[in-house]
């Protein structure tokens, strides 16, 4: 069994956008009001969190987690990584190295990204990390906690999803090939993005999530990484198959 919460469900500008009056970043409605897109994982060995974007702090104290066993990064885009430094407090509370685990190229964009880290000589309280260097080819394991890899394409750039038990997401796609799609089938929950309405370049519309989570065919699938182009929430969500719903932050659901 493992908990799911959602830490952001916002695009990489968040909800509201900066200077812009639309009725979705006018809006009262708390659940039009989206970070940047990340999840929080409970299982029964492991807390892992999916991606440290610019609101990690926030999303950190307002679930109050006090433990932290591993980040893994989807990719390598500002949005799923500017907030690493903040895990510095889990150093101090626990005492040890944070293990982040990513692809290979992505693990040099956050050496280059920040490195301060990386320094030969480092500066007194930067943040103390372990690298792990992880593929589609292969699942590993966080604490005896299972996780199998799952590529999929941001327009040409390969991201990597995550399957844990029953539980699979993915953020930031707008492809997934039928051998790695074959991973995800017998998800009990699916997390996709659905950035918008209209069409992207790099993601999934509205009609076009819909349609990957009917031929995936999980129990329940939660749309991810909102626009404030999608409409207002309670609106979208009148649109939608029973079993498909627009996530927003701070749900939280557990997986069997």
């Amino acid at each position: 069994m493992i908990k799911v919460t959602f830490l952001g469900t916002g695009t990489s500008q968040g909800v509201p956008v900066i200077g812009c009056q639309c009725e979705v970043c006018s809006s009262e409605n708390p659940k039009d009001k989206r970070l940047r897109s990340s999840i929080f994982i409970e299982t029964e060995t492991a807390n892992i969190v999916i991606d440290t974007g610019a609101d990690f702090r926030q999303q950190m104290l307002r679930e109050k987690v006090r433990k932290l066993d591993a980040v893994l990064f989807t990719h390598e885009h500002k949005d799923h990584t500017a907030g690493l430094d903040d895990i510095r407090p889990f150093n101090f509370l626990q005492k040890k190295n944070m293990p982040l685990y990513a692809t290979k190229k992505v693990l040099g964009q956050i050496q280059q990204e920040f490195a301060y880290i990386f320094a030969e000589k480092r500066y007194p309280g930067i943040p103390q990390v372990e690298l792990h260097e992880i593929s589609k080819e292969k699942s590993f394991c966080v604490e005896q906690t299972k996780i199998t890899p799952i590529e999929v394409f941001h327009h040409r750039l390969p991201v990597l999803g995550f399957r844990i038990e029953n539980f699979t997401y993915i953020t930031d796609a707008n492809y997934i090939a039928s051998e790695e799609m074959a991973k995800i089938y017998g998800s009990k929950i699916l997390v996709i993005n659905a950035l918008q309405r209209e069409k992207h370049i790099s993601h999934y519309n509205l009609e076009e999530a819909i349609a990957v989570a009917q031929h995936i065919g999980a129990e329940m699938t939660y749309f991810t990484h909102i626009s404030h182009k999608m409409g207002l929430h309670d609106e979208v969500s009148k649109e939608l198959p029973e079993n498909i719903k627009i996530a927003y932050d701070g749900l939280s659901f557990v997986v069997d």
